[in-house]
Order: structure tokens, then sequence, then C-alpha cells
């Protein structure tokens, strides 16, 4: 499968997106956020890589 530029770019967004999602839960858990707002973030991170995990 090739990707046209356009969406090579999306693809790149999203993936930058999950790298946010995944280092601010870690700095939440590292800085000892709530559960309840751990629970949330990690929402945020399955969400977010369920969007990159999209080619098309």
């Amino acid at each position: 499968m090739v990707l046209s530029e356009a969406e090579s770019t999306d693809l790149m967004d999203r993936m930058f997106q999950l790298r946010c999602a995944c280092e601010d839960l870690h700095t939440a858990i590292l800085e000892g956020e709530d559960a309840t707002e751990l629970s949330r973030m990690s929402g945020d991170l399955v969400a977010a890589a369920r969007r990159a995990e999209r080619l098309r």
C-alpha cells in the first residue's frame, strides 16, 4: 500500500498525538495524579491509538 502525501502527513499527525498522550500519561503517573484523572487520560490514550492505527 502506498500512501499519498496527505495520507502520510495525516498518519504522522496521529502518531504525534499518540506519543503526546503517552508522555502526558507517563508524566501524570510520575506526579502522582489521582485515579480519576489517570483513568480519563488512559481513555484519551486508547482513543489516540485507535485513530493512529487507521491507515486510510
